[in-house]
């Protein structure tokens, strides 16, 4: 097999082709991870005070705990405590969405994305139709 030589340099055309892939690319991600971080969880959903209620009560059950079920508390709490941080950052989705919104039709047409891919994934059917994208195409 011959090796493949240098093919020369890239045009400002394909140079400003994959400047612009990159930018949809990290777009797309951006709200895909912010739609898996958000997503809504089964049961009852926690609030600050409940989560602050049951730290309570780890710390009230860690005295007269044996070593093992000490390690699983121990556990819970770091695990509360990391809900409570993040529960209070959030994240705008609305702008997000927006930028999702400005790309993902020519990323899906580039890509070769169909609509119920983006369904599978959680995009919601509205915000694909404010992008242009139909489950007529492809």
């Amino acid at each position: 097999m011959a090796k493949r030589g240098p093919k020369g340099p890239l045009t400002d055309e394909h140079k400003a082709a994959l400047v612009q892939g990159r930018s949809e690319g990290k777009i797309v991600r951006d709200y895909l991870e912010a739609l898996r971080t958000n997503k809504p969880k089964r049961g009852r959903k926690r609030t600050p005070d409940s989560i602050s209620k049951r730290l309570g009560a780890i710390e009230k059950e860690l005295a007269e705990a044996d070593a093992l079920t000490e390690l699983k508390l121990r556990q819970e709490r770091s695990d509360l405590q990391t809900e409570l941080l993040t529960a209070s950052s959030t994240v705008d989705l609305s702008t997000l969405e927006a930028n999702f919104v400005s790309v993902a039709k020519g990323f899906a047409e580039r890509q070769g994305i169909s609509y119920t891919t983006w369904r599978e994934v959680g995009v919601e059917a509205a915000v694909l139709k404010s992008a242009g994208i139909s489950l007529a195409a492809k």
